[in-house]
């Protein structure tokens, strides 16, 4: 054990300035974001909507993300890591306040699709700004660092959420205690503008060249990198799908089936970030014993029993249980995907390599959403979530499987 946590702490001393600071706004926006995405889903409740509205609000969040991703990769490899990031925290902590305040249901729905659209500048820029400030050597040290940090801040802002909204809830009514976190997490997210400002970047060198780009020679230069990006992008897409169809709707599976309350919903949500962050750690050993493709599939496959269990158990500690073991198993590959897809492209293809994988996974997000609203409308709390998980389940084998046979010759 004392190995282990030396072995990380020799890696971090290793960090430069750039990383840490990039870390820390990670934590603040992750914080934030953790509190906010616990809750929101009881706002909409609160405001008297149905589950439809959580669906479209979600959906529309997701397709946002996905619609801008890729042009925020090409700003950000144009423009710069820094410039982007600072803009798309100032505004999507801006939104994430207005929120928490508005009631009417087309303010929502268009909140939650500039949401998705602002979120993903600084989404987009963190991957390519740690590969660039880090050696190859260390990448899936770092990369599984920043993992497991961003969802330990996550793990911090479901407890904040769900005890701020319950504590709240003593002095006032239930649609006020819930505002008033939704705006702490917004603020939270605020906060992590400063570490980025106090970031330094080099100014991109722009060379003038009376000739326009020739994007074919661009393309034929890059070719591999295309290809690499396309094939990951496939894997992307049919994990998006799944998780889109029960990530978003984990505290509704606790509310609906076992009546769970908000600070509980919130403890589950926590422990199940805290299990993940525990998992990225040990991500880096799994490559060392398997390779990365291999410590991907493995850890992912692990995780389908457990999103069984979860879905067809009627005991809550069973369920909690399966949730844990599931959200660490299949997110534990996440950061390693993010290490070799990195060292597969060029530096300036980094942005666009990052930001298709994330648009893939957001329409899968946005395309699942009303898919999985109207499955447990027309089922139930019980049927309708054991339907979902299972598809779900499902479609987890088949990307695995799939990334696999496609990326199993990678060394």
């Amino acid at each position: 054990m004392s190995l282990f946590f030396k072995e990380w702490s020799d890696q971090f001393k290793t960090y430069n300035k750039n990383i840490k600071l990039a870390i820390l706004a990670n934590l603040f926006s992750q914080i934030g974001l953790g509190m906010f995405m616990v809750i929101y889903n009881f706002y909409i409740r609160e405001l008297g909507m149905s589950q439809d509205v959580n669906g479209q609000v979600i959906s529309l969040q997701a397709l946002a993300t996905a619609i801008i991703l890729v042009p925020a990769g090409i700003l950000s490899d144009r423009l710069g890591r820094k410039k982007v990031m600072i803009f798309g925290v100032l505004l999507s902590g801006s939104v994430l306040i207005f929120r928490s305040i508005v009631e009417f249901q087309s303010f929502l729905l268009a909140a939650g699709f500039a949401t998705g659209l602002f979120v993903a500048f600084l989404q987009v820029s963190s991957i390519p700004w740690l590969a660039e400030n880090s050696t190859a050597k260390q990448r899936v040290h770092l990369f599984s660092l920043h993992a497991a940090i961003m969802t330990g801040a996550q793990v911090i802002g479901s407890i904040l959420g769900g005890t701020l909204t319950d504590l709240f809830a003593l002095v006032t009514s239930d649609l006020l205690s819930i505002r008033y976190t939704l705006i702490i997490g917004g603020m939270f997210y605020l906060l992590a503008f400063i570490p980025i400002v106090k970031m330094t970047e080099k100014q991109k060198v722009v060379v003038e060249n009376k000739e326009k780009v020739n994007l074919k020679a661009f393309f034929e230069k890059n070719k591999t990198g295309f290809k690499v990006i396309a094939l990951f992008a496939f894997a992307q897409l049919l994990i998006g799908f799944g998780s889109g169809l029960v990530v978003p709707y984990l505290n509704l599976y606790f509310a609906d089936r076992f009546e769970a309350s908000n600070s509980i919903i919130g403890i589950i949500i926590s422990l199940g970030q805290g299990a993940t962050a525990i998992a990225m750690f040990i991500g880096p050993l799994v490559v060392k014993r398997l390779g990365e493709v291999r410590a991907v599939v493995t850890l992912q496959l692990l995780s389908l029993p457990f999103l069984l269990i979860t879905a067809y158990t009627q005991n809550l500690w069973l369920a909690t249980i399966g949730f844990l073991f599931r959200q660490a198993l299949m997110n534990a590959g996440n950061p390693i995907q993010a290490s070799l897809v990195m060292s597969k492209v060029d530096d300036s293809m980094k942005g666009l390599a990052n930001s298709v994988n994330q648009m893939v996974f957001q329409l899968g997000w946005a395309f699942m959403g009303p898919v999985s609203t109207s499955i447990v409308l027309a089922s139930g709390a019980y049927w309708g979530y054991a339907h979902v998980f299972s598809i779900t389940a499902g479609l987890y084998l088949v990307g695995s499987l799939y990334f696999y046979l496609v990326f199993r010759s990678i060394k």
